[in-house]
């Protein structure tokens, strides 16, 4: 097994990604700060033989040209469609349930040591944490904006074997602006459209994905939002047709799998880890929630 959490960061892309580089070398540029995958499907087929679920610790942007794709973002079920606009932020746990046979994404990943352009704390909003990830839908025009740039990109980091990496930069720059007033606009449509319930129900998921490892109950969440614990669970519950509590233990319960599967660390290390009293009520819990013992879970994900 694994010490970490599955990442697929730049070594681990890498490492998948060397013994094929002859067949797909054509659409795919890697080093040690950039990736861009162009319209290829191969990557992806690599990548899913990977046993996802993923956590990606770096930002990745890109579009889909074409196909369709099931996957599932930071507990919640995206079906992407060619148009869409995809960003992915580090501590974004990813799980592709089904890519069509024509799915062709063109697409960058921004490798922790990339020389971003911008100073601490200046990046667009739509990059500084308050969101994991994002995917909608846009305009054609603003599909050729966004593809106009990544095809400039592409073309700069293959004009010599060390590209300019200040022209990179600007151009990843641009990128993330334009992504970025497409999300604020996006957003600003959804709070005009979106029922208060709504509104708060989003607000609500997006702690949940950020706090969930150390805040397991609702009470931390609603004294967040301002509300008492049991408007929060009647506004949830109106949301969504379920609770609060059942939110917070579906995001618990995907970190716990994830680090019984992906890592070898004992139960009494993750139960500490994750904030639980001690082993035996992690064990109850987990147990609770899905029949099995963290201990019989993992060794069903050994066989």
């Amino acid at each position: 097994m694994n010490k970490q959490p599955q990442l697929m960061d730049a070594s681990r892309m890498r490492d998948i990604l060397r013994p094929h580089l002859s067949q797909i070398r054509e659409h795919v540029f890697l080093n040690s700060e950039l990736a861009m995958v162009r319209g290829d499907h191969t990557v992806f087929s690599l990548l899913m033989r990977q046993k996802p679920p993923f956590i990606i610790n770096d930002h990745r942007l890109g579009i889909i040209l074409s196909g369709e794709a099931d996957i599932y973002f930071n507990l919640q079920d995206r079906h992407l469609t060619s148009g869409t606009l995809v960003y992915i932020g580090p501590g974004t746990i990813i799980n592709p349930k089904r890519l069509s046979p024509d799915l062709r994404i063109f697409g960058m990943g921004l490798f922790s040591n990339f020389p971003m352009p911008f100073a601490q704390g200046q990046l667009p909003s739509a990059f500084n944490g308050q969101v994991r990830d994002f995917q909608f839908s846009v305009s054609e025009a603003d599909v050729a904006i966004a593809r106009q740039i990544l095809e400039t990109i592409w073309q700069t980091v293959h004009a010599a074997d060390d590209y300019h990496r200040p022209t990179v930069a600007a151009l990843v720059a641009a990128q993330m602006h334009h992504y970025d007033r497409l999300f604020r606009q996006q957003a600003d449509q959804q709070a005009r459209s979106l029922s208060r319930e709504q509104t708060l129900f989003d607000r609500f998921l997006q702690l949940v994905t950020q706090h969930c490892c150390e805040h397991h109950q609702i009470g931390y969440y609603a004294e967040r939002m301002c509300l008492t614990e049991r408007y929060l669970n009647t506004v949830i519950r109106q949301a969504s047709g379920t609770t609060a509590k059942d939110w917070i233990d579906r995001a618990l319960v995907t970190r716990i799998k994830i680090e019984l599967r992906h890592t070898d660390k004992p139960v009494a290390q993750i139960a500490d880890e994750l904030h639980f009293a001690n082993p035996s009520f992690f064990s109850k819990y987990f147990r609770r929630l899905t029949g099995l013992t963290p201990g019989g879970y993992r060794d069903s994900m050994a066989i």
